[in-house]
């Protein structure tokens, strides 16, 4: 690794964390100069612009995410118990990126005004929901999963209960709605969702 690589994954790490606390237009040139140490011209050297800086700072910061929720969850035989762990990892492991979910922020953040790193948000979505519906529709196919349970439905009950509860929990500085939406999630994914034929 040569050490323009080594300035360029410098950059795009403390970019990911100034980003994910501060959004795309909140965080100026000056802070990213702050951050790394680095000149306006020496960040120009490794990135054409802001906006690329920014997409590659989203796909460091959510990576660094996913790692941390995906964490032990293929050593899990069973499907419902990978999901209940899928979703203690996401209370529990805390990314090494402050600043809360970059998923969640970078959506809002970004909605109809800035479609790279929108479509950057919905390509991460999209991976997301695919890695859980796997999980449920092959829970499905081993009987670990009752037949009637939809993937996409419960996907998207956990993706949306999860972010709503971290959003709720940053806001009130406190883990409340996390902890009670893990609680009823593993209470869910127990009664409504586990077969027990």
């Amino acid at each position: 690794m040569s050490k323009g690589d080594d300035t360029r994954r410098r950059i795009v790490s403390e970019a990911a964390k100034l980003f994910n606390r501060q959004g795309f237009a909140g965080a100026a040139m000056s802070d990213l100069m702050q951050a790394t140490g680095l000149e306006k011209g020496g960040i120009y050297r490794h990135f054409s612009s802001k906006q690329e800086l920014a997409a590659e700072a989203f796909d460091y910061a959510w990576q660094v995410a996913w790692d941390a929720r995906m964490d032990e969850l293929k050593s899990i035989p069973n499907s419902v118990d990978r999901l209940k762990r899928f979703v203690g990892n996401f209370v529990d492991k805390r990314p090494a990126v402050p600043g809360g979910c970059p998923l969640l922020n970078t959506a809002i953040d970004a909605d109809d005004g800035d479609p790279i790193l929108r479509e950057r948000a919905l390509k991460a979505l999209r991976g997301w929901r695919r890695t859980l519906n796997e999980i449920v529709t092959k829970g499905i196919e081993r009987k670990e999963i009752r037949p009637t349970v939809d993937p996409r439905k419960l996907t998207a009950l956990v993706i949306s209960s999860l972010e709503g509860a971290l959003m709720m929990s940053r806001l009130e500085k406190n883990n409340e709605a996390l902890l009670a939406i893990q609680s009823h999630l593993e209470s869910y994914l127990e009664e409504q969702v586990r077969f027990s034929g």
